[in-house]
């Protein structure tokens, strides 16, 4: 890979809350129309502020944006449209720099969102520091939640809440 191939881009990646459980509970037919209707708010979600959905990981998705903010009113929206469907999406977002190959991006910032948003409960929109530190002078507001070990990460990370 050359240098050209590495972007900046913010990285948001969300699933539903406790995914398994309630397929189990619900059946498997009801439980593809939850996902249908979740992936075509995710879809209409990300067009509308600008982003790129990378791939469906099942219960979720992986999306890139140019800038910070439109992620986190994105994860907002959709976790606002799926609540009518009775499930919580949980959000992870950092901005860092990506390795784009062909219609996908790999690298440590997309490890990054994938870990904060396994660290984050249904409902919540968690962020890096970086996220918080990009979107000064926003009207976004964030709750400290401390510094933490992202499973494969090295150090030691500070994270955010998005208050709503």
């Amino acid at each position: 890979p050359t240098q050209r191939d590495r972007v900046l881009l913010t990285v948001l990646m969300t699933d539903i809350a406790g995914s398994t459980e309630q397929a189990v509970r619900i059946g498997d037919q009801a439980w593809r129309e939850i996902i249908e209707a979740h992936d075509r708010a995710a879809g209409a979600a990300v067009a509308r502020h600008g982003g790129t959905i990378i791939k469906s990981t099942g219960d979720g998705l992986l999306a890139t944006f140019q800038g910070p903010s439109r992620a986190i009113v994105c994860a907002r929206e959709l976790q606002s449209e799926t609540q009518s469907l009775g499930v919580l999406v949980r959000a992870g977002i950092h901005t860092g720099e990506c390795l784009r190959r062909k219609n996908d991006v790999s690298g440590l910032a997309v490890n990054i969102s994938a870990r904060i948003m396994d660290e984050a409960p249904g409902g919540e929109i968690w962020v890096s520091g970086t996220v918080r530190d990009l979107v000064v002078g926003s009207d976004l507001t964030f709750e400290p939640l401390g510094t933490r070990a992202l499973k494969g990460v090295p150090g030691e990370w500070p994270l955010y809440k998005v208050s709503s």
